[in-house]
């Protein structure tokens, strides 16, 4: 069976490849194919978004497609980046300047009220029509200074909730064990497991 996965970020790629290796599922990325179709994040909820690009990329190959949509929620930005978080310091989508943003947001803000969470949204759309979505999130807090060189995103400034680490401090495996994509990811697997 083949999957092809709707991203072209390579940190999410080398998470998914890692966490989707099961006997009889080709995983296919961005590198495997000629021409990629245009990926629209134009949804209001990361639901939405991660629906849109399983959808375009299952219709452009006929294959089954799997995307994702994440976004960080802090608490003292009434939930802000969210479905934003990719873009929140312009569309560029550069992750030092979405982090400065934050940081500069957050400035003052005291360590208890720093509370936050990834949250992250899988679609797979399969060749018939048929949609499965899963979700998981991962508590955590800000940090007021970036820490580690691992991970992707806002990994630097994100403490998980049980660690006295930032997300980009732990090893891949620690990370795919409590993160909100890899819980994600795991719910995943069951799903295209039960298919292959």
């Amino acid at each position: 069976m083949e999957l092809v996965l709707a991203t072209k970020n390579p940190g999410k790629i080398r998470e998914m490849r890692k966490m989707l290796d099961l006997p009889g599922l080709t995983v296919l990325t961005h590198r495997d194919f000629d021409e990629w179709p245009e990926l629209e994040e134009t949804g209001e909820t990361l639901e939405e978004n991660a629906v849109i690009k399983a959808e375009t990329v299952r219709d452009h190959f006929g294959l089954i497609a799997l995307a994702d949509d994440s976004g960080l929620l802090v608490d003292a930005l009434d939930g802000r980046p969210g479905v934003h978080s990719s873009r929140y310091a312009g569309p560029q989508g550069d992750a030092e300047l979405n982090m400065d943003r934050l940081l500069a947001e957050l400035d003052g803000v005291p360590s208890p009220e720093r509370s936050a969470r990834f949250s992250c949204v899988i679609a797979i759309a399969l060749p018939a029509g048929e949609l499965q979505v899963t979700r998981a999130e991962c508590e955590g807090s800000i940090l007021t200074v970036r820490e580690g060189s691992r991970g992707f995103g806002y990994d630097p400034v994100f403490c998980p909730k049980g660690f006295d680490c930032s997300m980009a401090e732990l090893s891949l495996e620690e990370k795919n064990s409590i993160s909100h994509r890899g819980k994600a990811l795991r719910a995943a697997r069951i799903l295209l497991e039960s298919m292959l």
